[in-house]
């Protein structure tokens, strides 16, 4: 009974898609003969109407209705036509551009019409005038040259009747200049005036009335009518192609649905075998997950195994791993005497990259052979495939059947695989449903992950606790550092004042400059703080790295000890860099001085550029970089070297080998580099010296004309002013006494105010002429207080006083009128150029 139903329910199948072929494909074709029968009717109706209108130039038609109710015709037609091809944008615009081409037809039908009414009549009174005239001058008995001359003249009106070209229209001319002539030689120009009127009318109406109707014979119509009927010629021929065609393919497809149906019964009966696998499979995965939870913080191991060997058992597996390499774990369970060659897990990892994964992320090699090409490469020793098919072969000389792999899909985890092995042909072979292997590695991923989670928590504190020390340390320091940064620059401001006060050559001299000394590197320091705990934004510029490495090199050997030789080997050409030139250079600085006291102020520190192009990612310490193009810089010393605990710590903040050290050099190094997209790696070991490597992006620019380099800062005591004065505006009390005594110190007037309104007032008082501003106030207000200023003294040079000018544009600068910037707490040294600089760019303005 079910066949018989089957079978009948097939059959009418068959018949319904039969029917649908001959029947449903055949609406298009026949909207396309419809068009073309409109189209028909469109060119009947239009060969009606210049048949209508030349027999209207000839006489015969004297009504017009005719051609009225084809107009109408073409136009009912012409939307029809358009409302049939809507769908159909070519041909929409074809039959738009017959549309209008019909529209003209219409305005010159009109204009025919009016035309060819005045002519004819014009004709019908000249003919009736010829004749009365030519009788009464016969009747009369008047001259035969005047009846002769109407006679020649009607005669030439009847051939321009016939043939409108110019020289006929000549001809009508000149006999009507005769007759005028006759007719006032012989006194009948009354009689004749009449005639003469018609007949130069009829002159003008006949070769425009002829011009009209040759424009109206030639219209474009029939060449857009043709274009039209071309295009619903291809589409009908198109439709009914594709009728065949669908037909056809209908008639197929119905055969195949019915093979299909055949089929897909026929494995009903195996879909219900494999339900009730999966059913068990099922059953399988939630027992190993009972065990794993019930387990609790136990060693997984063991579980692990069983719970692979149960997996593979089910499918008749010879052997069956787990690999997680975020936890470096390796499980693994093998049939008795098939046990894998050492390191097969990790080696069935890489050769898992080779294959795509199906949609479930699983992999499944069902049969493997050793290919005609792996004989090849075995015969010959050449590398000759790295695809899956290389892969396969690989696994085909280890003696694999089939192969199940399911790697992870987490990308924290790159390289975690479950999988199985069959070493001979089973019903690993016929098993498909793969999609529970992915639930089986979750279940054992998530024990394996419980487990090292655990022990992860715990290193986790213990590194939370040591952070949250550093935190503070490192909060107290960055306090600190501001307050002290400015206890500092009071002592070295005054220093320098009274070191300028003193002999030369004396003890005090001499105790003033250790002074100056310790409050420099007491300054450095701090500003190594501030910087690290800096994250501005820098300034970039594209930079030539040579260029960069040149100017650093040559401030290296002034400040390196006069043993060290500092040794460049550059292989980049013209490698440019984006990047702010000053943080890089403290980069090479602080390599540079490690490496100079790494060997102990003796030897030779190499600095090698290259320029290097990767199409893979990178590794450098705890960075990667992606593929791309990068500069390199190298620095090698042969000095002490570092053992592996130092290596993994010597970027850490604070963190210092040296007793004199702060820990903040490489920290600084580290964070500039990577804020300019970079990284930094360090090789090294005890007694074989140090590398380090930096890595930075790079462009090739067009080429461009080198900058040029900046010139030998000047010493103070040549920036002496001579006696010019200059406004200081700070809030500060205290600070703003000491800015005076500096300046005053430095050969200038100083003239302190408090308040910005002060300063402006002082601007704006006859004969006040200062060379600078120096203004010690908040960023936040720095730039209204410049302005307020510069209402009252637009050409007057301002210095800004600030902590930082890392994240302040060049351009918003310059639109303040902020000529120069000094670091705040202002040190003589600093201000002394900048009130220099300003007061020779006053006397070239004033020159």
């Amino acid at each position: 009974m079910r066949v018989g139903s089957f079978a009948a329910g097939a059959v009418a199948l068959v018949l319904l898609l039969t029917w649908i072929a001959f029947r449903g494909m055949s609406a298009e074709l026949d909207d396309w003969k419809h068009a073309s029968t409109v189209l028909e009717k469109i060119e009947t109706a239009r060969n009606m109407i210049d048949r209508n209108v030349l027999s209207a130039r000839t006489g015969i038609l004297r009504n017009y209705d005719p051609i009225v109710r084809e107009i109408g015709l073409v136009r009912s037609s012409v939307e029809r036509l358009r409302s049939d091809t809507v769908g159909d944008a070519e041909i929409g615009d074809a039959v738009g551009a017959l549309q209008e081409a019909l529209v003209r037809d219409e305005r010159l039908i009109e204009e025919f019409k009016s035309r060819n009414a005045l002519l004819q009549n014009s004709l019908a009174y000249f003919v009736v005038l010829n004749q009365n005239l030519e009788g009464q001058s016969q009747s009369q008995g008047q001259s035969r040259d005047f009846a002769g001359q109407i006679g020649r003249l009607a005669a030439a009106m009847l051939r321009l009747t016939l043939d409108t070209t110019p020289g006929s229209a000549a001809h009508v001319d000149a006999q009507l200049d005769v007759l005028l002539i006759t007719s006032i030689a012989t006194g009948n120009v009354v009689a004749a005036q009449p005639l003469l009127e018609h007949g130069r009318m009829l002159r003008d109406q006949l070769p425009a009335t002829d011009a009209l109707l040759r424009d109206l014979l030639s219209s474009p119509a029939s060449g857009h009518m043709e274009a039209v009927q071309r295009l619903i010629e291809e589409r009908a021929a198109a439709a009914g192609a594709a009728a065949s065609m669908f037909r056809y393919m209908l008639y197929i497809i119905s055969v195949l649905l019915v093979c299909m149906l055949v089929y897909l019964g026929a494995q009903l009966q195996a879909r219900a075998r494999a339900l009730r696998f999966r059913a068990d499979f099922e059953h399988a995965i939630a027992a190993i997950s009972t065990r794993f939870l019930s387990s609790g913080s136990a060693d997984p191991t063991s579980h692990v195994e069983r719970a692979l060997s149960e997996l593979a058992a089910c499918i008749g597996a010879d052997r069956a791993y787990f690999v997680d390499g975020r936890m470096a774990g390796d499980y693994q369970w093998s049939r008795n005497g098939v046990d894998p060659a050492p390191g097969w897990p990790e080696r069935m990892r890489r050769l898992a990259a080779a294959f795509e994964r199906g949609d479930n992320g699983t992999i499944h090699v069902p049969a493997i052979r050793r290919s005609a090409r792996a004989t090849t490469r075995a015969r010959t020793g050449r590398e000759i495939d790295r695809g899956p098919g290389d892969a396969i072969d690989q696994m085909a000389d280890a003696g694999l059947h089939a192969w199940v792999g399911v790697p992870s899909p987490d990308a924290e985890s790159p390289g975690g695989i479950l999988g199985f092995d069959a070493l001979r042909p089973g019903p690993m072979t016929r098993w498909h449903d793969y999609g529970l292997f992915r639930m089986a590695f979750d279940t054992i991923s998530a024990a394996v992950e419980r487990d090292w989670l655990t022990r992860e928590k715990e290193r986790l504190e213990a590194g939370l606790q040591q952070a949250r020390r550093m935190e503070t340390v490192g909060a107290l320091a960055s306090g600190v550092a501001h307050n002290f940064n400015n206890i500092v620059g009071a002592i070295l401001g005054y220093t320098e004042m009274a070191r300028e006060r003193v002999p030369p050559d004396g003890r005090l001299a001499e105790n003033l400059d250790e002074i100056r000394l310790a409050a420099e590197r007491a300054l450095a320091l701090v500003d190594q703080i501030l910087t690290f705990g800096r994250r501005g934004i820098s300034q970039r510029k594209l930079t030539r790295v040579r260029d960069l490495v040149d100017e650093t090199a040559s401030m290296l050997a002034a400040s390196l000890p006069p043993r060290i030789e500092l040794r460049v080997r550059d292989s980049s050409g013209d490698t440019r860099i984006p990047a702010d030139p000053a943080r890089l250079q403290q980069v090479l600085m602080n390599l540079a001085a490690n490496a100079a006291q790494a060997m102990d102020g003796e030897g030779v520190i190499d600095i090698a550029i290259a320029a290097i192009e990767t199409g893979d990612a990178v590794r450098l310490g705890s960075d990667e970089l992606g593929p791309g193009r990068y500069a390199t810089l190298r620095v090698t010393d042969g000095g002490r070297g570092m053992d592996t605990a130092t290596q993994e710590r010597i970027f850490e903040p604070f963190f210092t080998t040296r007793s004199d050290g702060n820990g903040l050099g490489l920290a600084t190094a580290r964070e500039i580099v990577r804020e300019h997209g970079g990284a930094i790696s360090v090789r090294s070991a005890p007694g074989e010296g140090t590398t380090f490597e930096v890595w930075l992006p790079y462009a090739i620019p067009e080429s461009r004309p080198k900058e040029s380099a900046p010139g030998r800062q000047l010493p103070v005591t040549s920036l002496r002013g001579e006696g010019e004065t200059v406004l200081i505006l700070d809030g500060d009390g205290q600070r703003l006494l000491r800015l005076e005594e500096i300046v005053a110190a430095l050969g200038y007037e100083p003239v302190g105010v408090t308040r910005a309104e002060e300063a402006a007032r002082s601007l704006g008082r006859p004969g006040s002429e200062f060379v600078a501003v120096l203004i010690c106030e908040p960023r936040s207000s720095a730039f209204d207080v410049s302005a307020l200023l510069r209402r009252e003294a637009p050409a007057l040079p301002i210095i800004l006083a600030t902590t930082s000018a890392a994240d302040i544009h060049p351009p918003a600068l310059a639109a303040a009128g902020i000529r120069e910037i000094v670091h705040s707490p202002v040190t003589p040294a600093e201000l002394a150029r900048a009130l220099s600089f300003c007061r020779k760019s006053q006397e070239t303005a004033a020159g």
